[in-house]
């Protein structure tokens, strides 16, 4: 399995900590179990700017940043080994785990963290913490500033000023290393699978969980240990539900499915969609908005390169899914016109894309300065246009009714454009076809 390295940890603290202020402080929270019901945990994940600093997978944890401390710059909190606790959920790694696996130059009891913090905070000027994010957490870190301001008296400093760390960080984890391309390709590669797997087991009397068993299950067999997000499976009608997640209606011939799905490897995400036939044959309305929207798609592409901005791929889609539309009879008038006055946003309602990394939707400024940012390589986006025609869209014609249609491809910016990360999944209409009845007549 593919993993981000220990010194792609070590490389990005040593970035932070450049920076930051002098004599100040970095303090940041893993995250916390969450309860599913009663005495039932959710899977653990951790939390992603915790994750991304440290590679460190326990919840308990504390992590510390101080640039220029002599005894260790990077300091890790953490739960203590103990044989009965292990037994029943699980090893730790521990002050010594903490210290050799994952590189802290020091490592404390997480238990011990009200007595050690504040000595380690006081008399720094500047304290960067996640601030707004946590604030069970942020209490912690008032109560122990407050520590220190009670024994001002006696010349303890309290630091004066707060910083949020996101600012700093977030914009790190905008640019992709090679060693984060490369675990994002495999996560591509494996959703990629899944999907096709999900169109080949595609039959009529199935319902949409179905799909999602098949979906899940090439995710498993492939490493991951979870979706990078609840998987939608959107048959007929429900494909034009965008954040649809029920996954509980039967497939019928004639419909449409949209699988919106991608699992998660060592903490970053991949993000699919298809559209497909359950039938196995688009009908010819289904294949005009299905070119359309694919059609859109290339174009953004050839908008997603260094220097170009970041809206410029979305203005592609807007462009040719306007003038598709107008071509096809569903919007009436000129292009310009309806372009300026949104009328596309009727079938059209959604963005282009989101950046994409440790979190799906993922995290970066789009907007630099009141201007749409400029691409960089390294920078990873989703593109995702679609069309979406209401069941009850009293202005069209019946035919078009309930046809919903997405495709969404994860790419990097590279020097000269950009890398499709998401290419093993079919995506024309003869290649997704030819894959579906190839599958029927091996089941036949």
């Amino acid at each position: 399995m593919i993993h981000i390295p220990k010194s792609e940890y070590s490389r990005r603290r040593k970035a932070l900590m450049a920076q930051m202020e002098p004599n100040s402080i970095a303090i940041l929270p893993a995250a916390a179990v969450a309860i599913r019901n009663r005495d039932v945990e959710h899977v653990y994940r951790q939390d992603s700017d915790f994750q991304y600093l440290s590679g460190f997978p326990e919840p308990q944890a504390v992590l510390v940043l101080m640039p220029g401390r002599v005894h260790g710059e990077y300091i890790l909190f953490c739960r203590e080994r103990n044989a009965e606790r292990e037994l029943w959920d699980g090893l730790r790694a521990g002050q010594e785990g903490a210290i050799r696996d994952f590189g802290a130059d020091d490592a404390f009891p997480i238990t011990d963290i009200d007595d050690i913090l504040p000595g380690l905070i006081e008399g720094r000027d500047r304290v960067y913490s996640a601030m707004g994010s946590n604030p069970e957490f942020d209490r912690h870190l008032m109560e122990w500033i407050n520590v220190i301001r009670s024994k001002a008296n006696l010349g303890a400093q309290p630091p004066n000023e707060f910083v949020a760390l996101d600012h700093l960080l977030h914009d790190m984890r905008l640019y992709k290393s090679a060693a984060e391309v490369k675990v994002m390709r495999e996560a591509a590669r494996i959703s990629a699978q899944a999907h096709v797997r999900a169109m080949q087991a595609c039959r009529a009397g199935l319902h949409e969980f179905s799909l999602e068993a098949e979906l899940d299950y090439e995710f498993r067999k492939g490493g991951a240990k979870m979706p990078a997000y609840g998987s939608i499976v959107a048959a007929g009608r429900n494909s034009c539900i965008l954040h649809y997640q029920q996954n509980d209606a039967l497939l019928k011939d004639g419909d449409l499915v949209l699988i919106d799905a991608g699992c998660e490897i060592d903490c970053y995400a991949s993000d699919i969609t298809r559209t497909f036939p359950v039938s196995g044959k688009y009908s010819a309305e289904q294949k005009a908005i299905y070119e359309l929207v694919l059609a859109s798609q290339e174009a953004a592409f050839a908008e997603i390169a260094p220097n170009k901005h970041w809206n410029q791929a979305h203005e592609a889609t807007v462009r040719v899914i306007t003038a598709g539309l107008v071509k096809l009879g569903l919007l009436q008038g000129e292009v310009d016109e309806l372009i300026a006055s949104e009328a596309y946003k009727a079938f059209y309602m959604h963005r282009a894309g989101h950046w994409l990394g440790m979190d799906v939707h993922d995290v970066g400024e789009y907007k630099v300065g009141g201007e749409w940012r400029v691409l960089e390589v390294g920078m990873a986006l989703t593109v995702e246009p679609g069309i979406y025609i209401a069941p009850d869209n009293q202005s069209v014609a019946k035919k078009w009714r309930g046809i919903g249609v997405r495709i969404e491809d994860d790419v990097v910016v590279t020097r000269t454009g950009c890398e499709i990360l998401t290419g093993g999944v079919p995506k024309t209409v003869s290649e997704i076809e030819a894959l579906m009845a190839q599958a029927r007549t091996q089941a036949a």
